[in-house]
Formats: C-alpha cells, sequence, structure tokens
C-alpha cells in the first residue's frame, strides 16, 4: 500500500504556543516525586487591531453563515460585508435583514444567486470570503478563493470524501505560497481554556499521552420535509445535514470538532479505524444516527469515539485525554486530575457579576476565531490552519466508512481512495446518486436442514 505523503509542518496550530517563555509550576508525575514544568503563555486579544476596512463575501447564507458574518463584524473596526451568494434567494434575504440590524446594507446588484454564485462573489471586489455551503461544496469553493487570491474564514468540516479531503490539503499548501490567511471553523484551537489546556498537556502535565475518548452525543439537529414545489436537489440541499453526499453524515459534520482535538493534542492522526454504526430515529435522508470508532494511532495508542443525535438520550459533548501520570478533562470546566483522581490544575475562568468564575464570561471562541483571523491579515503574518482542518475531516470520514462497511479502514486507504460523493450534474432537478441506507456486514442465512 502506497504511504501517505503529508507533512506534519502545518499540523500543530501556531496559537496554541505563541507567546512569552512561559510560567513554571509544580507537576506531579508519579507517586511522590514533584518537578518544574514551563507552560507556554499566550497572548489574546479581546479585539482585531484596527487597520483598512477589509471586505467580506458570504458564500453560504443560512443560520451558520449568517451567524459567521455577524461574528466577524464582532471582532473589530472596519469591517464590512459587501456581498453574499446561495444557492436560494430566500436565504439571501434572511441574511440580509440579519445584516443590517449590524449596520451592513448590501445592495441587491451584489447579492448573486444559484450554483454560480460563489464565483460571483469571489470577483466583487471582496477581500476574503466566508464559506458556509453545505460542505460538499466546499473543497471546490476553497479552491476558487484560494486562486483568486482570497483570505478566508471556512467553515468545518473543508470536504466529505477522499477527493476532497485530497482537494483540500493542496489548496492548503498552494493557499501557504501565496500566503494567505485561511481559518476554519474549529473554534476549539482558539478557544481559551482548550488552548490553555493543550499547553497543560504539551509541557508534560499528564506525562505522555496514552489514549482517550472523545464524544459528541446529543439530541436531534434538524430536519426539512419535502415541499411538493421543490425539485429534489432543492429539497436535498434545504435538508443537507441529513444527507451524506452534502454533509459527510454527522461523525464528519459534527463531531469533526472532537477528533480535531484528539488529532491537535496528539499532534498526528490516527493510522486506522474500526467502527460501527446504525439508524434509529432518523426520519429523513440516508444517514446513520448514532457511530462508535475505535480510532488506532501509531505505537498502538488508542481513542474511543462515540457520537449520537438521538433525542432522549444521555448527552456528553467532551474530550478526555488520557496520559500516563493524569488526565485531562474538556468538558463544560476544564481540569486535569492525576492518576489517583486529585485534581491538580483547572482553567480559572472571568468572574461573573456574582463574583464567581464563569465559562460564559470567556471571549466567544466563535468571535475569536475571526480575531485572529483578522490580526493575522492585519500584521501581514502567514497563518492558516486549512491542513489541519483537511486532515481531522479525513479522519471521520475514515471511521464513517469503517462504521459503512464494518471494515478496518486505513489512513493509506483514504489517501488513495477515489471515492467522491454526489452527482455530476448540478441542475434543480432529480439527483442521480445512490439513496440507499449502508448496511455493514454480511446478511446472516439460517441454515437449511437437508
Amino acid at each position: 500500500m502506497k504511504k501517505s505523503s503529508i507533512s506534519r509542518r502545518n499540523f500543530l496550530n501556531k496559537a496554541a504556543t505563541v507567546g512569552a517563555a512561559g510560567i513554571v509550576v509544580p507537576s506531579i508525575l508519579s507517586g511522590c516525586a514533584r518537578t518544574k514544568i514551563k507552560i507556554p503563555t499566550v497572548s489574546w486579544l479581546d479585539e482585531a487591531p484596527d487597520g483598512p476596512v477589509l471586505k467580506a463575501g458570504v458564500i453560504g447564507c443560512g443560520g451558520r453563515g449568517t451567524g459567521a458574518a455577524i461574528n466577524f463584524l464582532s471582532a473589530g473596526k472596519n469591517l464590512q460585508i459587501t456581498a453574499l451568494g446561495d444557492t436560494f434567494k430566500d436565504r439571501i434575504e434572511s441574511c440580509r435583514v440579519s445584516l443590517k440590524e449590524k449596520g451592513q446594507e448590501i445592495p441587491d446588484e451584489m447579492c448573486f444567486v444559484g450554483f454560480d454564485a460563489f464565483q460571483k462573489v469571489i470577483a466583487s471586489g471582496v477581500d476574503l470570503v466566508i464559506l458556509a455551503t453545505p460542505p460538499f461544496f466546499r473543497p471546490e469553493h476553497l479552491a476558487a478563493a484560494v486562486a483568486a487570491r482570497k483570505h478566508v474564514f471556512a467553515e468545518k468540516p473543508v470536504c466529505v470524501d477522499p477527493v476532497g479531503a485530497r482537494s483540500v490539503m493542496a489548496t492548503a499548501l498552494k493557499a501557504q505560497e501565496l500566503g494567505l490567511v485561511i481559518v476554519t471553523g474549529t473554534q476549539r484551537r482558539h478557544q481559551r481554556d482548550y488552548v490553555d489546556a493543550f499547553n497543560q498537556v504539551k509541557a508534560g502535565r499528564i506525562g505522555s499521552i496514552t489514549g482517550g475518548n472523545v464524544w459528541w452525543n446529543g439530541g436531534k439537529l434538524w430536519h426539512r420535509d419535502n415541499n411538493p414545489e421543490w425539485s429534489e436537489m432543492e429539497w436535498m440541499i434545504r435538508n443537507w445535514v441529513n444527507w451524506c453526499w452534502l454533509s459527510g453524515d454527522h461523525i464528519v459534520e459534527q463531531h469533526v470538532h472532537n477528533l480535531d482535538v484528539m488529532n491537535w493534542f496528539m499532534g498526528t492522526h490516527p493510522v486506522k479505524a474500526v467502527g460501527m454504526g446504525s439508524r434509529l430515529r432518523r426520519v429523513t435522508g440516508d444517514q446513520y444516527d448514532n457511530f462508535s470508532i475505535d480510532f488506532t494511532f501509531e505505537n498502538d495508542i488508542h481513542f474511543h469515539s462515540m457520537c449520537r443525535q438521538i433525542n432522549g438520550c444521555a448527552s456528553n459533548v467532551s474530550e478526555r485525554i488520557q496520559g500516563a501520570t493524569g488526565a485531562a478533562h474538556l468538558e463544560k470546566e476544564i481540569y486535569i486530575k492525576d492518576l489517583a483522581g486529585t485534581e491538580i490544575w483547572r482553567y480559572t475562568y472571568p468572574l461573573d457579576e456574582a463574583g464567581k468564575p464563569s465559562r460564559g464570561k470567556m471571549k466567544d471562541p466563535y468571535v475569536q476565531e475571526h480575531i485572529d483571523l483578522i490580526k493575522y491579515i492585519r500584521s501581514g503574518q502567514q497563518f492558516n490552519e486549512l491542513e489541519n482542518t483537511a486532515i481531522s475531516t479525513m479522519t471521520g470520514i475514515m471511521g464513517r466508512i469503517s462504521a459503512y462497511t464494518g471494515k478496518e479502514t486505513t489512513w493509506d486507504e483514504m489517501m488513495n481512495s477515489d471515492l467522491k460523493l454526489g452527482p455530476k450534474v448540478f441542475e434543480l432537478g432529480k439527483v442521480d446518486i445512490p439513496k440507499d441506507l449502508p448496511i455493514a456486514g454480511e446478511a446472516y442465512v439460517p441454515e437449511t436442514k437437508k
């Protein structure tokens, strides 16, 4: 099997280790032994540095695209949204209403509708683009934006299949050569408590990583029932979060956050996956609603991944990083315990009005990622986390394919796979793709008596 040629030069998020020499704190490594470890300090900005006007265009004007546009406007001064693009006009109109409340008037001639709207937004004179369409379209849109030398905020995930992942990896390298800034929607890498925990672990607070768990167990998201006035293509796109070719299934579309944390803390990606999943409650589309994956890294380090979108079940959205001498718990609050269960570190949150530490008073990471984006653009510094997110997305794809097939799936197979989802023709009519639910393994056939 041909080996993966992915470099690791861009793998770790530079923002996680930026700062001064650091602070020295005691660390319990084993038994009663105590040593000193150096923790890097990070200088955070609460607002992006001021500068000339930056004009952004939004491609994909649904809830996330509108939210990202507002996050961008909230990040600093002299920021404008000047162009909108979407497949459907009503989504643009809804976005325009929300942006008008933020003082942004988008004229009719800067609103573009259709499958080619992304090209018109990119060519409209913007400095950067916000990409928030269903993930299937992300590879093409990223390639077009980088070819036009535009800075990018790209929502996660960045593709839905191996062909798309490799395309995005190539685009990441091209953007690096051009000096473009790309920030993606894996906002935990811009979340202050997560970054502090990463630095604690990186400095050796829990010893070498030996394994862990990542979870996104929550309720059903949403679905759209078919409308007789819609074509099949329109229904699928409006109901995109339930179709694998558009979203990648929720192990890719949503659980990528946790898988990205796993890869970030490990500093690499798993080499294989064995998983299972099923469909119990979902009412539209062709996806599973639960997955359980065993990811194996080099040196036989295992992480268990679990994700579920079913109402009325136990919820858990968190990660646990297990080390030789302790574990980092990345939950509603973030802390580290040693092997005896004694807490040895906890992130210190800002105080609320009652004088109590509150995670809600921490800078919103959805805004922080745009602060960082603008900071790098205006300072002329190079920053590009697209490769990180492509690798984490491919990790989710590897887990999904293992669950769909019931077979062990390897990273090398993913890097050599020609699997590409979705139709070849894009028009508002019938969609020529398989729509059957994947079923793993072979059916049991009972023996018959002779």
